[in-house]
């Protein structure tokens, strides 16, 4: 959950750090902090807050610094302050160390230090990373053949249990950079005599596009020299170095006020990268290359299981009802923070889906590793490159979205449900539907960008919407079909960054309860797109209106029959039923962003969030 980077070449240290940690604020930003290794000094300077307020007590860069390790965090152990920001320094003043993870043993592990004399001043789980490797450094005499300060970090790793992606620093050694990996991300960059390890490649990109992936359970120790790696039993790995997909151009705000407004109006250009060169329309086929070899036994399987948090989550129900919809496959969606704690019957013939946009979601991560204990066949659906999920899965779909920074998920939510949608097609012409259908399919699928722009067009009308309706602080979001899923991710995302309590329901069960809350003026936002159970839907419009509700609907264009029961009205272009979600989702999220905006929140760092949930 946090945000970590490390520089070791021969460039001024400092500014390079500062920029890097901007690049990963949206990964935490409860407190901030720098540790730089000088002459065989350690120097920490870390507060809490932002990484703004870090600059403002940070001294003028020194030229000759050129080796230092930056951290953002989000809290876990201990609450947002100066002494428990991170870099954390050992009892012995020669190891310092900033971290990505949890470390389930802590406890006894600290016990045990102090018995020996450790000193803690935290209440954070890091800082008995940086006192066992600090101890062990003390009283140890390593291994021939190997530094002491890189057999202390493997011997120190061997006890620890939970996550980590750590940079670690020792005084001794001012030239030596050693970074470590275990269930967090971990990425480092390789340039013209200088090397960057960071928690992803936004980092990264402006300095080098060639980068290694560590491993779980691998060390990378750097100097100036060069980097290798090894196992924590000390087994050289040979790493492949691979470019990194995105620009720095793609990270940028250009002319955006904010990264979620314009990852927001990116997504006719991402969906149009997500679905490119997949679509067939000539030869009748959904070309998936990473999935290709799984194809038959997906067509053969009896049973699909999507397992996601949030967002993706709400992206998962949409392909459970795709996938039944139009390949006749049994599926569910399943919160991975429940999937992996209880006792999940996956028989032969059943397939578990992964989707995650970062591809390091904690909890999505321990469900697919759980299922494939039990020999499930485990794919994914991830958008970055390289990370833990496309790694420990079978195989995969990347969704080629590009990178998305904003903390509530907007163009990954669509791409994932574009991907599904491309798949459900192509396994409904392997097994159920016509080949004329799947063609037709193929054809509105494809139009989905051009009538997603039409939408976006719409933004400053939804603006005037959203003034119109934030002074109440309860709000409904109502969907049937394949747009109750959107209802649940209309609901979240106002609730995300505009921290206005919304639920999100099938429009069939409000009068089965949630009718009772419904006051005069209470907002009701309605997706009623022209489909099967528009009357229904109708019905349920007027039931709200009857108690005083402020009708809020999403239709489809040249619905005339619908203005006399709305009291604000946004249309989307016409599409099948199948498709809606990646239509009716866009107002949401517009809806979302100009609700927080106009509440003075900052839409890219809703509190208490960070982008990736690496923890538990």
């Amino acid at each position: 959950m946090c945000g970590i980077v490390a520089y070791l070449g021969k460039k001024t240290a400092q500014p390079i750090l500062i920029e890097g940690l901007k690049r990963l604020e949206y990964r935490g930003y409860d407190s901030a902090g720098l540790a730089m290794l000088s002459g065989g000094i350690i120097k920490i300077k870390k507060t809490k807050g932002r990484i703004n307020d870090l600059e403002k007590i940070l001294d003028k860069p020194i030229e000759s610094e050129t080796i230092g390790i930056g951290h953002t965090r989000w809290a876990t152990h201990g609450e947002p302050n100066s002494v428990n920001a991170h870099p954390h320094l050992d009892y012995t003043g020669k190891i310092v160390v900033v971290h990505n993870g949890i470390i389930e043993n802590y406890s006894t592990l600290k016990t045990w230090l102090q018995s020996e004399g450790a000193k803690f001043v935290s209440d954070t789980d890091t800082e008995v990373i940086s006192n066992l490797i600090g101890y062990f450094y003390a009283t140890g005499n390593g291994a021939a053949g190997q530094n002491k300060f890189e057999w202390a970090v493997q011997r120190a790793l061997k006890e620890i249990h939970g996550t980590y992606g750590l940079a670690i620093l020792c005084s001794d050694f001012p030239d030596t950079l050693i970074g470590a990996k275990n269930g967090s991300p971990l990425i480092l960059g390789v340039g013209d005599s200088e090397y960057l390890l960071a928690s992803d490649a936004a980092a990264i990109v402006e300095h080098t596009t060639q980068a290694i992936y560590p491993a779980n359970n691998e060390v990378v120790v750097i100097t100036a020299a060069g980097f290798h790696t090894k196992t924590l039993d000390n087994v050289t790995v040979t790493e492949t170095i691979k470019k990194i997909e995105f620009s720095l151009e793609q990270i940028e705000l250009g002319s955006f006020p904010h990264h979620m407004l314009k990852e927001i109006f990116e997504q006719p250009k991402s969906l149009s990268t997500c679905m490119g060169g997949r679509i067939d329309i000539q030869n009748n086929r959904i070309k998936l290359g990473g999935i290709a070899s799984y194809l038959r036994e997906l067509t053969r399987t009896r049973r699909i299981i999507f397992t996601a948090c949030g967002t993706a989550f709400h992206a998962g129900l949409v392909g459970e009802f795709l996938f039944e919809h139009l390949a006749r496959i049994p599926t569910e969606t399943e919160y991975a923070s429940e999937f992996r704690y209880r006792n999940p019957i996956l028989e032969d013939g059943t397939v578990v889906i992964a989707i995650s946009q970062s591809g390091e979601t904690a909890d999505t991560l321990a469900a697919v590793e759980q299922a494939k204990e039990r020999g499930a066949t485990v794919l994914g659906i991830v958008n970055v490159v390289g990370s833990s999920i496309a790694r420990t899965t079978d195989a995969g779909i990347y969704l080629h979205a590009g990178p998305e920074i904003g903390v509530a998920s907007t163009k990954a939510f669509t791409a994932q449900v574009a991907v599904l949608s491309m798949l459900a097609i192509e396994l409904g012409r392997r097994r159920h539907i016509s080949s004329f259908h799947a063609t037709e399919c193929m054809k509105e699928l494809a139009k989905i960008p051009d009538k997603i722009s039409r939408i976006l067009q719409q933004s400053d009308h939804i603006k005037q919407i959203a003034a119109a309706n934030i002074d109440r602080n309860n709000w409904l979001f109502l969907g049937r079909g394949f747009n109750y899923p959107v209802a649940l991710e209309g609901a979240l995302k106002l609730k995300e960054i505009s921290y206005i309590h919304a639920e999100g329901l099938p429009a069939a069960e409000m009068k089965h309860g949630p009718i009772a809350l419904i006051v005069d003026g209470m907002p009701a936002v309605f997706i009623a797109t022209e489909g099967p159970q528009y009357d229904k839907i109708m019905g349920n419009i007027a039931e709200v209106k009857a108690r005083g509700g402020k009708i809020i609907v999403v239709a489809t264009e040249g619905d005339n029959n619908i203005k006399k029961y709305a009291d604000h009205l946004i249309t989307v272009p016409d599409a099948p039923e199948i498709f809606q979600p990646m239509l009716t989702v866009i107002p949401l999220q517009l809806m979302a962003y100009h609700a927080a905006v106009l509440r003075g929140h900052d839409v890219d760092k809703p509190r208490n969030l960070a982008k990736s949930v690496t923890v538990e």
